[in-house]
């Protein structure tokens, strides 16, 4: 079911929150590539910002910069019009080859007729608002051409190759060649998480993102990789026993899936939260600082909050990918009743149209950048996922006991009640075992079995089962996503957005002190659950990042070595991306400081270098009679020390180069 855009002035709400919402529904019904989508949010994003900065005296356009004055309507029906025109052409654009392009397209259309805009107004001549914002999309549309995201190729990779041959589901263990790199799955009926159809033989998606233009990430003299953690856990390598101990790890969270287990947790506030970046040590708050008062305890079951935990943070049937769900939870936040729209927590109350382009434009610059440098880490390191490291180890044997049936010391180590060899004597009738007869000497989990035949009606709690057949907690046509696991996408986009929602609103906390989202009895999609209401609640805009990269634990996706590591990098994403975006905000992008070279590097060419901070553009031009032309496009900065070859027909000449800021 796809949703109705309604219209801003239906909602009291801005126009850029309307195109906003407009990018999240085409989101929900395309196929979910989070880097596409990142991508697809920061595009649609900076055409909103340059299209509302060209009507402002201070604020600086990042791709398409230009003083526009309103002809004959306000200044606000002036900048509404600006940014539909820009918004639309850039996600028509966009979505015209998804998955449901036709319903998207649909949409939007009547989107723009609802709003009382000429779409086949396509000029990007005159003053008028229209031309505007056809100028600032036609600017940003040519700026993306050459990104390196392989639009033009339906995002397609054709340099990566997977080292593992495939895992077929439906058969136990796996035949992993290289458990330290990630593998392929193989299904009878692969899905998306939002339903989708899937290649039944994964194909790994955005193997290439690291190499696609960001906003605000820059390479420092000898860095290959942007945010570099360094290698993950190696199996018989270093760090083997974190190997082996993540995937424990995974397995005791899987066990905590069963809500007849009898235990439970308090989930609020003051129990949980308040960790370190990248750890979760946090016994939360002491009290909610907006109220002065202790936060009411919230005791749920353990088995109903790892399941909710796991689907809410998974992005679901209505996927909005991780890049999406942080802008919905951007919508949420200035929709509570305590919020106000006081730029970084001080001075007055910004216009609402100036506080949603100015959220919308870091926010998405910052998940932009996570998703380049998450990913690069996935390319390059190729790490393993749970479901392969967990059944390597599982049919290599129990590396614990060397008098048992299945010893092997490369094997997975033994923990009572959850890791267990099979025995003769375990599956006697009556023993734990008793289900496994006749499979003596391999190895037993205590865990999540697997999707219960009437998802609808059942829940399959916790038992014991053969490791070798170990699943996560996600549905039997999804299991784990088609790339590999380290770093964690969750973790560094959500980290990343939080990092940017601290900074414009000034604090941590979530209006009120604490924001949740409530999961109704019998609202869960893996199976039936929760067995009673269970509301996640959140005091500062970290925990919820922090829980949505645990969230990966519970559903058996990620590893904890995948998390921390992937927390950190979306941490320097968004405090970067934060701190270039306000040299747009009040225009001391300009101000930036810039030296550039020009020397010949041979007959017919010559090299330019620069010095200066990301962000800015430029432009070499040779002189022509009493004046000077343009040679070739505006370059952007890529970082501190650039360098770049030029053609020239005439090596004798004079060159300029000068700073802009904008392709």
């Amino acid at each position: 079911m796809v949703a109705a855009i309604v219209p801003a002035a239906a909602r009291a709400e801005s126009i850029a929150r309307t195109w906003n919402e407009a990018n999240l529904a085409a989101i929900r019904i395309d196929f979910p590539a989070p880097t596409v989508h990142a991508r697809n949010l920061f595009h649609t994003s900076v055409a909103m910002w340059d299209a509302w900065a060209a009507y402002d005296a201070t604020a600086v356009g990042y791709c398409h910069n230009e003083s526009a004055v309103p002809q004959g309507v306000t200044l606000d029906e002036a900048r509404r019009e600006a940014i539909s025109h820009a918004a639309y052409r850039v996600l028509a654009h966009r979505y015209a080859l998804s998955v449901n392009a036709a319903t998207t397209l649909a949409e939007l259309d009547g989107l723009m007729d609802s709003l009382g805009y000429d779409r086949s107004d396509t000029s990007t001549d005159g003053p008028g608002a229209a031309a505007v914002g056809n100028r600032v999309a036609a600017s940003l549309l040519a700026f993306a051409a050459s990104d390196q995201s392989r639009e033009d190729s339906l995002y397609d990779d054709p340099d990566y190759t997977p080292v593992n041959q495939p895992l077929i589901l439906a058969n136990p263990g796996t035949p992993i060649s290289d458990p330290n790199r990630w593998q392929p799955l193989a299904f009878d009926v692969a899905m998306t998480q939002n339903g989708q159809q899937a290649d039944k033989v994964q194909i790994f998606v955005g193997s290439h993102w690291g190499a696609v233009r960001p906003f605000a990430l820059h390479l420092a003299e000898g860095e290959s990789i942007y945010h570099d953690p360094g290698p993950p856990p190696q199996y018989l390598g270093e760090g083997d026993a974190d190997y082996r101990a993540g995937s424990l790890k995974v397995l005791e969270l899987s066990s905590h899936l069963d809500p007849d287990d009898g235990v439970m947790i308090d989930i609020s506030p003051g129990a949980i939260g308040n960790n370190e970046l990248g750890e979760n040590d946090g016994a939360g708050y002491a009290v909610n600082p907006t109220t002065g008062l202790p936060y009411a305890p919230n005791w749920v079951k353990r088995g109903d909050f790892g399941r909710v935990v796991a689907e809410f943070w998974a992005d679901g049937p209505s996927s909005e990918t991780p890049p999406g769900h942080w802008n919905s939870i951007a919508n949420d936040t200035v929709d509570h009743p305590d919020f106000e729209r006081r730029f970084m927590g001080a001075g007055p109350e910004l216009d609402v149209l100036e506080w949603d382009v100015r959220m919308y434009f870091a926010l998405n610059a910052a998940l932009h950048d996570a998703a380049v440098s998450t990913w690069w880490c996935k390319a390059h390191y190729d790490y393993v996922r749970p479901i392969s490291s967990i059944r390597c180890l599982a049919q290599t044997g129990q590396s614990s006991d060397p008098g048992g049936l299945g010893y092997h010391p490369d094997g997975i180590p033994l923990v009572p009640g959850l890791v267990e060899e099979i025995t003769f004597t375990s599956t006697l009738p009556g023993g734990k075992h008793q289900e496994l007869t006749g499979l003596e000497g391999k190895i037993a989990v205590y865990t999540w079995p697997g999707e219960p035949q009437d998802p609808e009606g059942e829940y399959s709690g916790a038992e014991w089962i053969l490791a070798e057949n170990w699943l996560p907690y996600q549905r039997d046509t999804f299991v784990t996503p088609a790339f590999a696991g380290y770093t964690s996408g969750h973790s560094g986009f959500s980290r990343a957005a939080a990092e940017v929602l601290t900074r414009i609103t000034g604090s941590a906390f979530f209006p009120g002190g604490l924001m949740g989202y409530t999961y109704a009895a019998g609202d869960l999609e893996f199976e039936l659950g929760p067995t009673s209401d269970v509301e996640l609640q959140w005091a500062t805009y970290y925990d919820a990042a922090d829980q949505a990269g645990i969230s990966r634990l519970y559903g058996g996706i990620h590893v904890p070595a995948d998390d921390g590591p992937g927390r950190r990098i979306g941490s320097a994403c968004g405090i970067d991306a934060w701190n270039l975006a306000v040299k747009y905000y009040d225009g001391s992008i300009l101000s930036e400081p810039f030296r550039a070279t020009i020397a010949h590097a041979g007959p017919g060419s010559f090299r330019l270098g620069w010095t200066a901070e990301r962000g800015l553009y430029y432009q070499v031009q040779q002189r022509v009679g009493d004046g000077f032309s343009d040679l070739g496009d505006p370059v952007q900065a890529l970082g501190d020390l650039e360098a770049m070859d030029v053609a020239s027909g005439d090596p004798s000449g004079i060159f300029r180069v000068l700073s802009t800021v904008g392709p």
